[in-house]
């Protein structure tokens, strides 16, 4: 029987023979296979970490031939923000023709691209609903114009009647008085009896309120023929205004040009029906250019009415001025109208692009560093700075403002005289440092 027993760095066996005991040392193996990978393991460690080291540590070079780098020198001098936009030449004037009554195109006076005189005809529409209302209208005035003239001939009959009649009354009045006065008188005079006195003067009485009433019904009729004919020549005004409109709109169907320029854009085929407000083309007045352009939204808060641009044309400088900003934004871009500053090229034509740089400031002495291909891989945080002897250059960080066509402002990371490599860091962006060979 065996009993074991464990101690630090030994292990002792006892076995028991015929009630004797025996003790046995075993020794216990210094390189375990525990040890062994445990310390494997801490070198693997120790090895990645120094290569970690090395790698972080030490630049990354790489050797580039002269002829395929660009580089330019710092340098001092007059700079002014300017963003270049492309610009379509327009007519300063615009005026789009809609057709204001609908109708089929019976007749086409001109071609698109003529030259137009203010009121020369372009197209002539038909509309039968249109033409058929307009004969309608002037029926009606016709009727009112008729019924109106048989009232006021009917009005100056009744009153001939009524002035007849009171010409009778009047002199019925006459008679009664004369015979009234006479009876009285003898009556006075006890030459006749009461009662043929008492009868002339009734009669006289009857006499005066009947001319009373004569005149009154006279008056009346006089003031109703008046109302009468006021309301009709009233009605019959307003219908001649409709009438007037109609006949306008029935004008209307001629198209013409409003002002006097180029016709362009017009949209219009014998026998094509046009609907009311259709859009069929639009006059051009060529007294002057202006120029419209696009822009970026995010100039948008930097654009305003005033500012300068200038475009070459023919190797000529010409200016212009914002005049007008298009608030709207399509497609991440709003556009702006400009109109030209002094003379206007000669030779210039509607459609033409041009190539425009509006100023956003005015000319200041900043640190200048020339355009290049550099900014598409950096966006402008480092550049490669060539040493003295100009066969190395280096990744240095950089900050920059402000840009023109032609120049980005420095602000930090550069001074006056030093020379970087501007052209396209595509192939170099993970570099530190470029090996410059001949």
């Amino acid at each position: 029987m065996a009993h074991f027993f464990q101690y630090a760095d030994q292990t002792i066996i006892v076995i028991k023979k015929n009630d004797t005991v025996v003790d046995k040392k075993i020794e216990k193996k210094f390189w375990t296979t525990g040890r062994i990978l445990t310390i494997v393991g801490i070198l693997a460690i120790i090895g990645l970490a120094s290569a970690a080291y090395m790698s972080t540590s030490s630049k990354r070079k790489l050797n580039v031939q002269s002829e395929r780098i660009t580089s330019a020198e710092v340098k001092r001098g007059i700079f002014k923000e300017t963003i270049p936009v492309n610009g379509v030449v327009l007519p300063i004037t615009t005026i789009y023709m809609d057709v204001l009554e609908g109708g089929r195109v019976e007749e086409k006076y001109v071609e698109d691209g003529a030259m137009m005189q203010k009121e020369q005809p372009i197209l002539r529409l038909s509309n039968t609903d249109l033409e058929l209302d307009l004969v309608n209208r002037e029926t009606a005035v016709y009727d009112l114009i008729t019924n109106m003239q048989n009232t006021r001939n009917l009005a100056e009959q009744n009153t001939i009647r009524l002035q007849d009649q009171l010409a009778q009354v009047d002199n019925d009045l006459i008679e009664a008085k004369r015979l009234y006065e006479l009876n009285k008188e003898l009556f006075d005079q006890k030459v006749i009896a009461e009662q043929e006195f008492r009868s002339s003067k009734n009669k006289y009485d009857y006499q005066v309120r009947r001319k009373t009433l004569t005149e009154k019904t006279l008056k009346q009729d006089s003031i109703t023929f008046n109302q009468q004919i006021k309301q009709m020549e009233q009605s019959i005004a307003r219908t001649q205004v409709g009438l007037q409109i109609m006949r306008k709109k029935a004008e209307d169907l001629t198209v013409r040009s409003p002002v006097q320029g180029q016709l362009t854009s017009l949209n219009a085929e014998y026998g094509q029906r046009i609907p009311s407000g259709t859009r069929i083309g639009q006059i051009d007045v060529l007294s002057g250019f202006k120029v419209q352009a696009d822009i970026d939204e995010h100039y948008i808060s930097r654009i305003f009415n005033g500012l300068d641009a200038d475009f070459t044309f023919n190797n000529k400088t010409y200016k212009l001025r914002v005049k007008k900003i298009y608030s709207q934004v399509t497609n991440g871009r709003f556009q702006v109208d400009l109109e030209f500053v002094g003379s206007v090229p000669e030779g210039i034509r509607r459609g033409q692009t041009l190539q425009v740089r509006i100023s956003l400031s005015a000319e200041t002495t900043a640190l200048l560093l020339p355009r290049g291909g550099f900014y598409q891989e950096t966006g402008g945080n480092w550049i490669f700075k060539l040493d003295e002897s100009g066969n190395k250059a280096y990744r240095v960080d950089i900050q920059l403002g402000r840009q023109s066509p032609d120049y980005y402002e420095v602000l930090g990371g550069l001074k006056e005289g030093d020379k970087v490599v501007t052209s396209s860091y595509e192939n170099y962006k993970e570099m530190q440092e470029l090996v410059i060979r001949e």
